[in-house]
C-alpha cells in the first residue's frame, strides 16, 4: 500500500498522465447532448492512522450516502459532486458540490486536475472525476437534504481483497456486471462510484488482486421490502 507521504506526488503523476480508463461505455452517437458532471475524488491523511509519522500514515478517501428520498440513485454511496453551474469548469463544480453536501471547508483542498471525461449512458450524463488532496481537512457535516451521510474511508480497507467483490444486476432489460466494495461501517459501494473507484486504484498502483467471481447481493431500494 502507498504511504501518504507519496499519496499526492502518485495523484498528480496519475493527473499528468491522464493515462486509466473504466469499463464504462461511450456515448450514443446522433444522441442528446449529455448533461455535464463532476465528482470529488478527495484523498487525504487517514486521522485515525496508528503511525505518526506522516509519510508512514495511511490515506483515506471521502465519500458519501445519498439521501433516500432523491429520484436517482436514492441511499446508494457516491463521490460528492453534481452538475457544472453555467460558466464552471469541472473542477470549480466538483470542489463547490462537496461543500454544499458534506459541509468541508474548500479552503483546505487542493484540487490536482480532472481524470478523462467518464460516459454513463443510462443517465445522459458525461461525469468529470477530480483529483484532490485533503491539505487541511475540515469537520464535515451532510446537508440532510441531498447527502444523508459523510464517511471517510481507509483506502487499505478499499483495497483489502476480503472487501473485494462483483455485483450482478438487471436494468432496463439488460444484465450488467460492476465492482463492490464491502468496506465495515459503510454501505455497499456499487455501481459508478465502484466503476471510477476500481479503475483510479489501478490506475495509481494501489490496487491488490481480488477475486471478481466473489458475487455480492445488491441491496434493496430504500422503502422496499423483501
Amino acid at each position: 500500500m502507498t504511504a501518504a507521504g507519496w499519496a499526492r506526488d502518485d495523484l498528480v503523476a496519475l493527473w499528468r498522465r491522464g493515462g486509466w480508463s473504466t469499463a464504462l461505455g461511450r456515448p450514443r452517437p446522433g444522441g442528446p447532448t449529455p448533461r455535464r458532471s463532476a465528482v470529488l475524488l478527495l484523498f487525504g491523511l487517514l486521522e485515525t492512522s496508528d503511525h505518526a509519522d506522516p509519510a508512514s500514515a495511511d490515506v483515506d478517501l471521502l465519500l458519501t450516502r445519498r439521501s433516500d428520498d432523491l429520484r436517482h440513485h436514492p441511499g446508494q454511496v457516491a463521490f460528492p459532486g453534481g452538475g457544472l453551474d453555467p460558466g464552471e469548469d469541472a473542477v470549480d463544480a466538483a470542489v463547490r458540490e462537496a461543500h454544499e453536501e458534506t459541509g468541508l471547508d474548500p479552503r483546505g483542498v487542493e484540487p490536482i486536475g480532472p481524470l478523462a471525461d467518464v460516459p454513463v449512458t443510462v443517465s445522459g450524463n458525461v461525469v468529470t472525476p477530480v483529483l484532490a488532496w485533503w491539505r487541511v481537512p475540515s469537520a464535515l457535516r451532510p446537508d440532510g437534504t441531498e447527502t444523508a451521510e459523510v464517511f471517510r474511508v481507509p483506502v487499505p480497507q478499499l483495497v483489502d481483497p476480503a472487501n473485494r467483490g462483483t455485483v450482478l444486476g438487471e436494468h432496463a432489460g439488460q444484465r450488467f456486471a460492476t465492482p463492490a466494495f464491502t468496506v465495515p461501517d459503510v454501505p455497499l459501494v456499487w455501481g459508478f462510484t465502484a466503476y471510477v473507484l476500481d479503475a483510479v486504484l489501478d490506475a495509481l498502483g494501489w490496487a491488490v488482486p481480488w477475486d471478481a467471481d466473489r458475487v455480492v447481493p445488491l441491496p434493496r431500494p430504500p422503502g422496499t421490502t423483501p
